[in-house]
């Protein structure tokens, strides 16, 4: 995050919920998604996995920037639950200014039950007010959390009325945007004399009292003017001022051309542009269709009249635009927020109300001078030979910022005759007049570039660059050169901005515009580009087209008027090459089409066909979704032998892909939400040129033919709610990487899945029983196998390959995941021995019953996850290399043998850390090795007393590198020193003394966390203590526990040599910090304990009594 003010968290989102309710179902789903976007997320399986979490509960739900709370049926009726929540909104409602944002998620309940604690919350809280323990200041502390979480914008589910995954893609959707959308906008590569000028805006912004308007009365909002002339750098100035204050605000939206879009798309493209930003949609602006303007600002002033909201208004000209945004009475927005408009006029400023205004200046001659000789020679170093020539340069510029990129950047690379040549011309243009000389620089481009500046300017500013490239190399073939757009920014008439997308300064846009108006400025029929509305209805309506016109561009979804033509307008334009409309403003469809088209893409396309005569030989794009398309006859002729895109998406009546053999070119076919598509000619399999086959959400589909497509990258068939099976693969297909196959109904893999050799990755979620075939071993660069609530995987498929694969023969899959998958123990028997090298395995949540003896064979197994496998009774084997094992609520579990582990571990076990909390029916831990570091047997409450004895024997824990905890009420004899409450104190000499501490603490049904904290001398050391990673309660514990720290988990940050006396001594305080500190009613840590590793610290060097009374 750029500039003051800015926050790192520890995680992006904490996932508030029952785990009874939703743990193996919506939220496992959502976490999983979460963390598989790259978000870093907290919930408490995510810690009870053994991996640990770098907090305790209470500092993640601090370090954490979203929260996200699933109101499930059960939730009220947990204390721990309903005292998280109310710790949540106490803890993001201090932290406004850094922008954390809370998310109610009512999942199967009604918010009025949770705002008005009627219903089954209101039940939860009665039967919780019964308690003989109430606490009636608690219950009013809850009631309010639960009120203000209930006012919260969220997410309503309700069973019947939609799919999970849905919801849970809206969910990611938001927290995305919210996280990614970390309002650092680009600036300048170089922003000379930018940061005065930004601090100036600031101090304006917070010390003038005229930035508060009138009429905004108490509302505190601020409204502040930047105007200047054309190129003189306004936007890029209130970009930078952005960046600088934005996380003081709790939403903020930067509404760039707002003059360019209104015109274009009209006044509500512009509020569904502000409200999918400031709602966190961003790119989902159709979930807001708006009826009218009054509809648009009647959803702002719901979403923003309690939020402190950052708006900046770019390029602003008319009272409309000013009206759709911001309405009429300023109350639409919370207290605090700041509003910023940018404007060439600043008569339009005063007018409407704005009295802080701040102009923008030209540069000085110095900054000139700056700016220029990093365009023209990339360092701010000026070279002697060329002082004479950047002043001319300074002079002809008149400190415009956008003049002097221009003209440094075309001077770049040329000698000392080249510029005075250059010069000569630029000096004959008045001073300031950028337009001239912005054409000045067009003119000097060769023929080949120009077409393609105006291409750009005309049509495809604001789109994606990797969308422009391809539409301009259909339209130009091979006279097309994608190096030659680096020449255009590099003479910065283009440039790309942080989302990748082409962007131009209006100025240049309005210059390469002119140009092709000049073609024609009476008759648009007769220029060579149109983008126009008003000129594309014109000459389809009048019939006016003729040979000249290359490109039309109609791309104005918005446009409501209805087209009347005769649907002959395109007869004449035989030199039209590129024909795209967005709009769905026909009635009828066209008679004729040119054959000299290269681009077609029409939405909405009114006609069931394309005209009879249309015989197009270089078409190479052809897009027509959302339209009544219903067949293409691509196998008799050899019209379509150059198509490459073959596009059409929700394309509601086509049932069929029929036969596409006359398009051998095509590289991208994309059919996604074709709703009622059932059947994909065979001739689709063979088209060895293809790279996407996007057929997703196509949910009447339900079998694909055989492939044999060489060149494929991408296959898209996730939401394939039909479809029964993969495609056969007839040879190898080595360009697909991974395979993410989500909610389809694929019940087997084929036996020729082995004929992707370089796949690394193969996903599915949310199928039915799933049958994997043998073959699977042979993808040798496979790497991870990842399968989520899957109905089964039962058994195996009796393979009938031409290859019969060894039973020597293992797979290289490293990773791989088998969550609910209602996993048999026949599946684990043939599994293991068919993925005997992998290193991760996680295998929670399934219905197996025994771990079988064949694991140990799995040599490279580090992390093995057994969590929540409710019916496992036996682990028969140990991997030898093991370093993390975790078996959390394993409830049938009795056992636990380790011993083998240390029998066939020649050399040191690497086995450190076993966690099984909550295993209820755990009686006996067998063989534990000395690599131990971390044991958790958090409520294994059955373990037998000689079993306890045996975890806590001196000689395991001497070493001083170990951290246990286990139910248990005393403390080991061996700790010498002990001291009842929630401290002890001791005396040292020199350095620290090597100890090992124990805690014994008693907790009723409160979850909690803690940590140590050490005290020297009065000074409060900062420790690295694991303790803040393995002892969280994130569950309720209803035993007595005992804790050990070992000495190796109690690490300093500090430099002990400032606190320490050198030769007296030194007083210690180690007490407890419990991290519930709302649950007063929790007793915790009755006695602490303290043991003197003798072997690294010598006794007369520690007392337990102050010495100094002596």
């Amino acid at each position: 995050m750029a500039g003051s003010g800015s926050y790192s968290y520890v995680y992006d989102v904490f996932i508030s919920f029952r785990g009874e309710d939703t743990r193996l179902g919506f939220t496992g789903f959502l976490y999983k998604t979460l963390s598989e976007k790259g978000f870093h997320t907290f919930i408490d399986h995510h810690a009870d996995a053994g991996r640990g979490t770098t907090k305790t509960l209470v500092d993640a739900i601090e370090e954490s920037r979203i929260g996200i709370v699933v109101f499930s049926e059960n939730y009220a009726s947990s204390t721990w639950c309903l005292d998280e929540l109310a710790y949540i909104i106490d803890s993001f409602s201090n932290k406004k200014n850094f922008r954390r944002s809370v998310f109610p998620v009512f999942y199967n309940v009604d918010p009025s039950h949770v705002r008005h604690q009627s219903g089954i919350y209101g039940q939860a809280l009665d039967s919780h007010q019964k308690n003989n323990n109430f606490n009636s200041e608690k219950l009013n502390k809850w009631k309010n959390a639960l009120k203000q979480a209930a006012n919260l914008s969220g997410f309503h589910f309700k069973h019947g009325d939609g799919y999970e995954y849905e919801l849970i893609d809206k969910i990611v959707d938001l927290v995305s945007t919210k996280i990614d959308s970390t309002p650092y906008l680009r600036v300048v590569d170089h922003p000379i004399g930018l940061n005065y000028r930004v601090l100036e805006l600031n101090w304006l912004l917070n010390h003038n009292t005229h930035a508060a308007t009138a009429t905004v009365g108490s509302h505190g909002l601020k409204l502040l003017g930047i105007y200047g002339m054309g190129g003189i750098g306004k936007t890029t100035l209130a970009r930078a001022v952005f960046n600088f204050i934005s996380p003081q605000f709790d939403a903020f939206c930067f509404l760039e051309d707002v003059r360019e879009n209104s015109a274009n798309h009209g006044l509500v493209h512009l509020q569904q542009t502000l409200l999918a930003t400031l709602a966190g949609q961003k790119k989902k602006k159709k979930d807001f269709q708006l009826a009218s303007i009054s509809e648009g600002l009647l959803l702002l002033k719901n979403m923003l009249h309690r939020k402190k909201v950052l708006l900046v208004l770019d390029d602003v000209n008319s009272s409309d635009q000013l009206q759709a945004t911001l309405g009429r009475g300023l109350d639409t927005f919370g207290y605090g927020t700041t509003i910023i408009i940018t404007t060439r006029d600043k008569h339009f400023l005063t007018t409407h109300g704005v009295h802080t205004t701040y102009k923008v200046e030209e540069l000085t001659k110095d900054e000139s001078l700056e700016l220029l000789s990093w365009n023209a020679f990339k360092t701010n170093k000026i070279y002697p030979d060329y002082i004479d020539l950047l002043n001319r340069v300074t002079t002809c510029a008149s400190g415009l910022p956008l003049a002097l990129e221009v003209i440094g950047s075309y001077l770049h690379g040329k000698g000392v005759k080249e510029w005075e040549s250059a010069l000569d011309s630029y000096e004959k243009i008045p001073s300031k007049d950028i337009q001239t000389i912005l054409k000045q620089t067009y003119n000097a481009l060769d023929g080949d570039l120009r077409q393609l500046f105006l291409d750009i300017a005309c049509f495809f500013k604001g789109y994606e660059l990797s969308e422009v490239e391809y539409l301009l190399s259909a339209h130009h073939g091979y006279c097309f050169k994608p190096h030659r757009f680096r020449f255009l920014l590099e003479t910065s008439l283009i440039k790309i901005d942080e989302h990748n997308h082409v962007k131009m300064h209006d100025l240049i846009r309005d210059m390469a515009r002119e140009i092709v108006r000049q073609e024609s400025p009476d008759h648009p029929g007769k220029r060579s580009r149109l983008w126009l509305t008003t000129d594309i209805v014109e000459v389809l309506e009048k019939n006016t087209g003729t040979s000249e016109i290359q490109t039309i561009v109609l791309d104005f979804p918005r446009y409501e008027k209805m087209v009347r033509w005769d649907g002959k307008a395109f007869q004449k334009m035989t030199g039209l090459q590129t024909l795209i409309i967005r709009s769905l403003c026909f009635a009828e469809g066209p008679k004729n089409l040119p054959n000299s088209l290269r681009v077609l893409e029409w939405w909405g396309y009114p006609s069931q066909s394309l005209p009879s005569y249309f015989y197009p030989k270089k078409l190479a794009v052809l897009k027509l979704p959302h339209s009544s398309f219903m067949s293409l006859e691509l196998s008799k002729s050899k019209k379509f032998v150059n198509m490459t895109l073959l596009n059409f998406d929700e394309c509601k009546i086509i049932t069929h892909i029929p036969d596409v053999s006359g398009a051998p070119n095509l590289e991208r076919l994309s059919l996604d939400s074709c709703e009622n598509l059932v059947e994909i000619h065979d001739s689709v399999g063979f088209l060895d040129k293809l790279e996407i086959l996007n057929l997703g959400s196509c949910a009447k589909l339900r079998n694909l033919p055989p492939i044999h497509l060489t060149s494929l990258q991408h296959l898209n068939l996730s939401h394939c709610s039909s479809l029964v099976s993969f495609p056969e693969i007839l040879g190898n297909m080595k360009n697909i990487t991974s395979l993410s196959l989500e909610y389809t109904a694929i019940r087997e893999f084929p036996y020729s899945i082995g004929n992707l050799p370089r796949l690394k990755s193969l996903e599915l979620h949310g199928c039915g029983n799933l049958l994997l075939p043998s073959s699977i071993i042979l993808l040798s660069e496979l790497e991870e196998l990842s399968i989520w609530q899957c109905e089964g995987l039962k058994s195996y498929k009796q393979d009938k390959g031409p290859e019969k694969v060894g039973s020597t023969v293992s797979s290289n899959v490293k990773y791989i995941e088998f969550f609910s998958c209602n996993i048999s123990d026949d599946f684990i028997r043939i599994g293991l021995s068919w993925f005997s090298n992998v290193v991760e395995l996680n295998l929670s949540a399934n219905t197996f019953t025994v771990l079988p003896t064949c694991i140990k064979e799995c040599r490279f197994l580090t992390i093995l996850i057994l969590d929540y496998c409710r019916q496992l009774r036996e682990i028969r084997g140990i991997p030898p290399n093991l370093e993390i094992f975790s078996a959390i609520r394993c409830t049938s579990l009795n056992d636990l043998d380790l011993t083998n582990l240390l029998v066939s571990t020649k050399v040191c076990c690497p086995l450190r850390e076993l966690v099984l909390d909550d295993c209820e029916s755990l009686q006996e831990i067998r063989g534990i090795p000395p690599s131990i570091e971390l044991l958790s047997a958090r409520n294994c409450r059955s373990l037998t007393i000689s079993c306890r004895r045996m975890l806590l024997i001196q000689e395991l824990h001497e070493a001083g590198n170990k951290s246990f905890c286990l139910p248990g009420t005393q403390m080991p004899d061996w700790f010498e020193h002990r001291s009842k409450g929630h401290s002890i104190s001791f005396w040292f000499r020199g350095k620290f003394p090597a100890l090992s501490l124990c805690f014994v603490g008693l907790m009723h049904k409160i979850p909690t966390g803690f940590r140590p904290i050490v005290i020297i001398n009065g000074n409060i050391m900062k420790t690295m203590l694991p303790a803040e990673k393995w002892f969280d309660f994130e569950f309720p514990v209803l035993t007595d526990h005992i804790f050990i720290v070992g000495e190796r988990h109690i690490k300093f940050e500090d430099n002990m040599d400032e606190v320490l006396s050198e030769n007296e001594w030194n007083h210690a305080v180690i007490s407890i910090d419990i991290d519930f500190k709302w649950s007063s009613s929790g007793l915790f840590a009755a006695w602490i304990g303290l043991h003197v590793i003798k072997q690294k610290c010598s006794m007369d060097r520690i007392q337990f009594t102050n010495p100094c009374n002596c």
